[in-house]
This record gives C-alpha cells, structure tokens and sequence, in this order.
C-alpha cells in the first residue's frame, strides 16, 4: 500500500479535511513514492489559526530570544543527525544527484546556527531630541504568522532560509512546500517538534498552489508572505500581498549571464559555466543560462564547454558517479523540450545535445545537457527562463557592449564574471544589474550573505542579517520624563 503523509498542524499530523490525497513520483523511475495530503482553504485555516495560537500564547512569549536561539541550533544539530535520510528523500522526490543533497544537508544545519546566534541581536535605538525631557527609541517586534510557500528544487534549503529568520524573530510559520516535494518538509517540521518547539510554532499544509497556496496567500491571518518561485505567480502574490497592505519577500525566476574576458583562464572559465547551467539539471534560479565570452576566447571555451557536456554521465541520481540526473516532473522536461525546438525554429544552432538521451535503463524525465550557438538577445532562448539544462553562448567584443547585452533583461537575480583584471572585476561587477555577482566562480553560497533579486528577480532580501529585518516591524516609543503638570496647549504663554 502506498504511503499516506497527512499535514503537520499543532504538532499533529492532521489529514485532510476533504479526506483527498495527491501523488508523488520518482521522477528516475516514474514509480509513485507516497500520497500527500491535498490541502484545502479549510485545512490553511487550521493551520494558521493554530500558528496565530501559538504567537499570542503566554508559552511562545515567554520563550525569549536567546532561548529561541537554543531551539534553533537544536534543530540544526537534528536536521545534521538526520542528513543522510533527508538527502535521500529529496532526491528520490526531485531528481537531484545524492551527492549534492548530501552536500546540501551537511550545509543546512549552518543556516539554523547561524540564525540561533541573530535570535538576540536584532536591537533598536535612542534617537537624540531636542527636548531633553523626551525618551524617544526604536524596538523590533515579530509580525506574527508568516506564511512561506516552497519550491522543488530545493525544498528543504529554501524553507530553511525562510523560516530560520522568521522563527529567530519571534515569529510563527505555516509552510505550503511544492506538491512534487512534501517529505522533507514535514520531515523538517517533526524534526522541530522534536527540538522542543511549541505546538504550532511550526506547521505544514501539503496541497497545489492554486487550492492551498492561494488560500495561504488570502488568509486574513497572515502577517507577511515569503515565497520562492516563478515571477508570474510572484508578480500574482505581490498584487494581493500590497491589497492588504502586508509585506512579501520574492525570489523569482532569473536569466543570468555568466561572462568569460579574454584575459580569463579559460579552463576555470568553462567549468564555471559547466557548474552554471548544468549543476542541479539547470534547475535553480541562478542559473547562468546566459554565456557571453570575448571572442578572442569564444571558440576555445565553446569547445571546452561542449567536450564536458558532452561527457557528462547522465543516469541514476543515487549513484555516485551520475552527474545528471533527470528533471523534475513531467511538465518540466516537456518544457525544455519547447524551447529547444523554439530556439531552433527562430534560427538557433543546436551545438551539442538537444533531446532524450538514449540507452538508459531508467524511463525518467532526462534531458541531455544542450548547448545553443548562432542565438541573440532577442530571441526567446535568450530572453525567457527555462529552467533546464540548456546553454546559450554568445561572442562578445567590447565591454560597453557587453554590459548591455547582459543587463537587457527583465530579471536581475545573478551573474559571473571570469577575468584575472582587478579593474575589470570590480568595474563589471558594479555595473552588472544583478542582485548577485560571483568573480571566478559560481554559485558560492552561505547563510551570512544577502541575496536580493533585482528587476523581475524579486522582492526583499533572504540570507544574511539584513533578512531577519524582513520579519520584524519597527516600532517608535516617545516618552516624557518631566512629571511636571503638561501645559494647556491652547493657553497662551509670554
């Protein structure tokens, strides 16, 4: 019989108030994995009423600071316990190599110790006066219920850096991961309930986006909302969020372009964009889809780049010599597909790749790692997220040139540069439209750095200290120190 997952509601597990469940699959093998609870307005509304009990309970506000700083880092040291089984379920669930969730989980418990130790540095101020008999000074308080909707491709280092800051600022959770990637969250959240968190502190709804994302989004309830995905359904989130006047932080979709100069080793250079493109099937936000390399170099890191795609092994994620596995679900290998097909119809070259690869003995949604020349800003290759395994490289020859091509674009969430130029490094970097730029390398992360997407790339800041601000509200206290009587103010003095 196939496994049953319930939400997570007040420390519960809590089925469906319609008593409906959807499926997950492996997407290697195609074989079902569990069942999930298909969550509904109702079953959002338990949840955030149990989120908003537990934020006005005296027990939540007793837990101080520091001491919520405590349940953070036991979490952390739970989600380090239990890495190996978080892995794997998060690539049976969405493809992705073992050896990089592994990576990922060894990593993830960083993020909770790193915000145990924000918990009870978030200060406010005294603001001078003019009138020394005024007290006037600052104080962060928590929103309240923070709603966080999850993607697929990371499910549990997305949450993470959602609700580590949130939880550190005094704040209550209701998480609606991706419906392709439920486990490890609710796994995530038992690992909670397991570290001493109140009930309620920490809940899940499992559901489509449409029926338990949407009502999540709506809930009158909610004090904010911190979402990771697409722009359209960001931009959909951005309008009801500003509707009700409440706060929403955005990591959207990007279209990054990965630049190699001509004085650049061009060896490091084609790695870097081997990583860019193809780590994670192409599957991330930060993806340097877009290469654009001097054309004193253009043809050597071409070769470079098509000789290791070429090369790369592609085959069972669980394996530790597999270096690609498959794309996540069935709609999104039947998306990259399209856009192959639309690259070529509007006069692209399909240098290397470009379909299914052959001869493999699983049936899942693989996609050879695709290389794309003869392409231009304009097309829609170029312009447009894919979100897959696909590459388009492009000569360049002046850096004025460049710098347009690359910031013409309506995202702004990330870019490489490849150069030995001191100057030219910092002199690109500055004018690089883009939230992130990595100088020879790509995709360096940690807990410590902000991470804000420009443009069509989103909204707010995750990571870092300047995230924990996201999930608080300033607050201005004046006081008057003179116990004397308080003048009339509508008697006239001389």
């Amino acid at each position: 019989m196939t496994e049953r997952l319930n939400h997570f509601i007040g420390g519960e597990h809590v089925a469906p108030s319609e008593g409906t469940y959807f499926t997950s699959t492996n997407p290697s093998t195609l074989v079902v994995l569990y069942e999930a609870a298909r969550g509904n307005a109702e079953d959002v509304d338990r949840a955030v009423s149990s989120a908003r009990h537990t934020f006005e309970s005296a027990a939540w506000k007793r837990i101080g600071a520091t001491a919520r700083g405590h349940l953070l880092r036991r979490l952390g040291d739970l989600v380090g316990e239990n890495a190996e089984q978080l892995a794997m379920c998060e690539s049976l669930d969405n493809g992705k190599l073992l050896r990089e969730m592994r990576g990922q989980m060894r990593m993830l418990p960083e993020y909770f110790y790193y915000y145990a130790g924000l918990a009870d540095k978030i200060q406010g101020s005294q603001i001078p006066s003019t009138n020394p008999d005024i007290l006037n000074y600052t104080q962060r308080e928590a929103l309240g219920v923070v709603g966080a909707i999850t993607p697929w491709n990371s499910p549990l280092t997305l949450t993470t850096s959602k609700i580590a800051p949130a939880l550190a600022a005094g704040n209550t959770v209701v998480i609606k991961p991706s419906e392709y990637t439920s486990r490890t969250v609710l796994l995530l959240a038992e690992l909670a309930d397991k570290a001493g968190f109140p009930p309620g502190a920490i809940n899940v709804v499992t559901g489509l986006g449409a029926e338990a994302g949407a009502a999540l989004v709506s809930h009158p309830k909610i004090a904010k909302i911190s979402f990771t995905g697409s722009t359209g359904t960001g931009s959909h989130i951005a309008a009801q969020t500003a509707a009700r006047f409440i706060g929403c932080t955005l990591e959207l979709g990007g279209k990054s372009p990965n630049i190699v100069f001509g004085d650049a080793n061009v060896a490091n250079a084609a790695m870097g964009v081997v990583a860019g493109i193809y780590a994670a099937a192409g599957q991330t936000c930060i993806a340097g889809s877009r290469v654009f390399a001097h054309k004193s170099v253009y043809e050597e890191l071409l070769e470079r780049v098509t000789e290791r795609a070429r090369s790369i092994r592609i085959g069972d994620p669980l394996l530790d010599e597999t270096e690609l596995g498959p794309l996540a679900f069935k709609d999104q290998l039947e998306k990259v597909e399209s856009y192959v097909k639309i690259g070529a119809a509007e006069g692209a070259t399909v240098h290397s790749g470009g379909g299914r690869p052959t001869g493999l003995e699983l049936p899942g949604y693989f996609y050879e790692p695709t290389v794309l020349t003869d392409v231009d800003n304009n097309m829609r290759v170029v312009r447009e997220e894919i979100f897959g395994p696909v590459a388009a490289i492009m000569p360049f020859e002046r850096e004025d040139e460049l710098l347009a091509l690359a910031n013409d674009t309506e995202y702004g969430l990330a870019a490489g540069v490849w150069t030995q130029n001191l100057a030219t490094a910092h002199r690109v970097a500055r004018k690089l439209d883009a939230g992130t730029v990595w100088v020879n390398t790509y995709r360096a992360m940690s807990p410590m750095s902000p991470r804000q997407g420009f443009k069509n790339s989103g909204v707010g800041i995750e990571h870092g200290i300047e995230s924990m601000y996201e999930y608080t509200r300033l607050k201005s206290i004046w006081i008057n120190t003179d116990e004397g009587p308080v003048a009339d103010p509508f008697v006239m003095r001389g």
